[in-house]
């Protein structure tokens, strides 16, 4: 449905689901068969209405991202939504400085791989030395490359845990260990996808 007049349809119903008026964020989460120009087309009809403030996409690389930005209109992207979290990391060697120097917000989604993060121990190791859990290391880590994240709050003490991560301070040690732990991608890396 993301061709113009799918893109609008597909976001009326979404305000009606969730009687809203406007949407602060709007994404297109696959590129598929249509043209982004049609994409781009149905985002400008909604933010003309006034039914969208921004708009992004999910799932988009380097390649993806200059195509959008080149279109008429298409530098207004404020987000590009991808998997990034310590295990997948491979968005640091191109995306991720691309987005920066282009003013795109990365928003991680994933940002602690399922829970399967939670499971390593060196994660723990550093979690047990910062008086917080891995969850919070985590997703601090995240935040400190700049980026927002998405992590699931299934209750309000999970929610209570990953509010911790904004206020957690990763000092270089911690940064080191998840560095040797988790490293750093060493050239371009296909985009992940879950």
């Amino acid at each position: 449905m993301a061709h113009r007049k799918g893109t609008v349809a597909a976001c009326e119903g979404s305000l009606r689901r969730l009687r809203a008026e406007r949407l602060d964020l709007y994404l297109l989460h696959w590129r598929g068969r249509w043209p982004l120009e049609e994409t781009l087309a149905g985002f400008t009809d909604l933010m003309e209405a006034e039914k969208i403030r921004y708009w992004g996409v999910s799932n988009l690389d380097v390649a993806d991202m200059v195509e959008l930005t080149a279109l008429p209109g298409g530098d207004a992207v404020a987000v590009d939504q991808v998997l990034y979290n310590l295990s997948r990391r491979g968005v640091e060697w191109d995306l991720l400085p691309w987005c920066r120097e282009a003013g795109v917000t990365v928003m991680a989604y994933s940002p602690i791989e399922q829970g399967r993060l939670l499971k390593v121990e060196a994660l723990g190791a550093v979690a047990r030395a910062l008086g917080a859990t891995p969850a919070q290391v985590a997703l601090a880590w995240v935040l400190t490359q700049g980026t927002a994240a998405i992590p699931r709050s299934g209750s309000p003490d999970h929610i209570r845990e990953i509010r911790g991560a904004v206020d957690l301070h990763l000092p270089t040690e911690a940064l080191d260990a998840l560095d040797e732990a988790f490293p750093p991608p060493g050239g371009p890396t296909p985009l992940e996808i879950l």
